[in-house]
């Protein structure tokens, strides 16, 4: 058990709990291998349950929002990569539409500084940086949008690192406008917007034990999830995604976790079944050298005896709405 001095909401599959207590507790699950592959058994059992207690996350969360969204038309959603920020934007936006309220999602990304990114004092590039993201103009645009103006967003182009004019947009006393991106709780990149917005952390925090007590950390599932959506839909192999998590991580430290205690809410993007499914698509992906190449990074030498324990759940099963489709397609 893991103590913060805030006062929150804690999204849970048993519901929204607000913690009245001086000091927040903040609860990692564990589940095992064992009770994994025994809900696998039933397949459709299996993923239904799991959708539902996603989707009963998401139930909550729009309903708050719903509650005090003329007073906060603005959600800043935030979580380290591989987090399932994007799907959950999309998913907490529907929820809204459903309630009669509009919803506009707008990435992070969109904010980024055009040109060429400059090596910090030891040569390398820094991905994950707020220096990335053209900080001023994106306070200007959220101050501008809470106070019921008109903004016209930037949408930035990744082929040639240029930014252009997308489309306008206001908060018009039924809109709620949500931004998604790892920098959105920091705020020295969104500014003090906890007047106007609602803020979210999003994540995996739910642990996997093996027969043994191993656990396989949310970081690693993480990492899985990165695996898979990397090689399918950015071109890149295996080893340059490893290559790239140790840096990663270490955005995570600096930029990510820091402010995720001030989230109003948490949400555990773990999917129980998502393991067995991630077997099954990375030893087609990497025409089963995927241990091999894992067991090449010691750090991450626990990745291929987790999967080869669990039993595979067929890819073609996941739902089309499913968060996991972000990462397998």
């Amino acid at each position: 058990m893991i103590f913060l001095s805030i006062t929150k909401f804690i999204i849970t599959t048993e519901g929204v709990f607000l913690l009245h207590t001086e000091q927040d507790k903040k609860q990692i699950k564990i589940i095992t291998l064992g009770e994994l592959n025994r809900r696998a058994e039933d397949i459709d059992t299996f993923i239904g349950t799991s959708e539902k207690q996603y989707s009963d996350k998401i139930a909550a969360a729009a309903e708050s929002i719903a509650q005090c969204h003329k007073q906060k038309p603005l959600v800043l959603l935030s979580g380290p990569s591989g987090s399932g920020k994007t799907t959950t934007a999309y998913r907490i936006a529907d929820a809204l539409v459903k309630k009669g309220i509009k919803a506009i999602v707008i990435s992070m990304d969109d904010y980024f500084v055009p040109g060429v990114i400059p090596p910090d004092e030891n040569g390398r590039v820094d991905f994950e940086a707020p220096a990335r993201v053209d900080c001023e103009l994106l306070k200007k645009d959220l101050r501008t949008l809470a106070a019921g103006g008109e903004v016209r967003l930037p949408k930035f182009n990744f082929a040639d690192n240029s930014r252009q004019h997308g489309n306008a947009i206001r908060c018009d006393g039924n809109t709620v406008v949500i931004i998604e991106g790892i920098h959105a709780l920091n705020p020295d990149v969104t500014g003090k917007m906890h007047d106007s917005a609602t803020f979210i952390y999003v994540s995996v925090r739910t642990r996997i034990a093996d027969e043994k007590g191993g656990l396989l950390h949310p970081s690693k599932i993480r990492l899985i999830r990165r695996l898979s959506r990397d090689k399918l839909f950015r071109g890149r192999d295996y080893h340059r995604t490893i290559e790239q998590f140790p840096s990663v991580q270490r955005g995570e430290s600096l930029y990510i976790m820091p402010y995720k205690h001030l989230a109003d809410f948490d949400i555990d993007t773990f999917f129980p079944y998502e393991l067995s499914v991630y077997r099954s698509v990375l030893a087609k992906l990497c025409d089963n050298d995927f241990d091999e190449c894992i067991r090449q990074v010691n750090r991450y030498s626990e990745l291929p005896r987790f999967l080869s324990l669990i039993k595979e759940v067929p890819p073609e099963a996941v739902p089309e709405n499913s968060l996991i489709k972000e990462f397998i397609g």
